[in-house]
């Protein structure tokens, strides 16, 4: 996984609430291979009307390029929980997403592949969206390690669990961070068959 520690790019505002998995990565995109990439899906049926033509009324379509910040109404990806919905975001571009709440699921799939996912007061997640609808594309500059985001003239504080945060600015999958105790899992396996013997598994011929 790709560490993170500072993310700066443009800014985009998605004003709706309760954004569902479905609706950022529809159901019928997920036969593909994720070594495929699914950011030409993301947000699919919101980008495009039944034509195929860009949705003018899509917030993000005024963009020259998918945003590198997101900010969203409240209870972000929520529904059902497809792991996809996070491949798209950041296959499409999306390092980090803003709201006042995240579906629990997602939030958990978010820090596993390493999009940041930051929870913010609804005032301030309010003055966002409408600064960001009257200047789409503003830039963004996100310090994990301070835990501040800014989005133009605007710097805000947020909070991250102190494990989790060590995982993102680590680039620490479950794998790898679970490798990081590799020798304490070796030492307790030894203690553990030192003590039971039996349970040692039998080696294959």
């Amino acid at each position: 996984m790709k560490p993170i520690t500072r993310i700066t790019g443009p800014a985009a505002a998605l004003p709706l609430a309760n954004v569902d998995t479905d609706q950022i990565i529809p159901a019928r995109f997920m036969s593909r291979s994720r070594s495929e990439g699914y950011g030409d899906q993301c947000f699919h049926d919101l980008r495009f009307d039944e034509d195929g033509d860009p949705a003018l009324d899509f917030p993000l379509n005024a963009l020259d390029m998918p945003p590198s910040v997101l900010v969203a109404g409240d209870n972000f990806g929520c529904g059902s929980s497809r792991e996809a919905a996070v491949y798209a975001l950041v296959d499409y571009g999306v390092e980090a997403v803003i709201s006042t709440s995240f579906a629990d699921i997602f939030r958990n799939n978010a820090s596993k592949n390493g999009l940041l996912t930051i929870p913010l007061p609804e005032a301030e997640v309010t003055a966002l969206l409408a600064e960001l609808k009257e200047a789409p594309g503003t830039p963004a500059h996100i310090d994990l390690p301070a835990q501040t985001v800014t989005i133009g003239n605007q710097t805000l504080p947020f909070e991250i669990d102190e494990r989790l945060k060590h995982r993102l600015l680590n680039g620490l999958d479950d794998l790898s961070a679970t490798l990081q105790d590799e020798d304490r899992i070796a030492a307790f396996e030894a203690r553990h068959f030192a003590n039971a013997p039996w349970l040692r598994p039998t080696p294959r011929a």
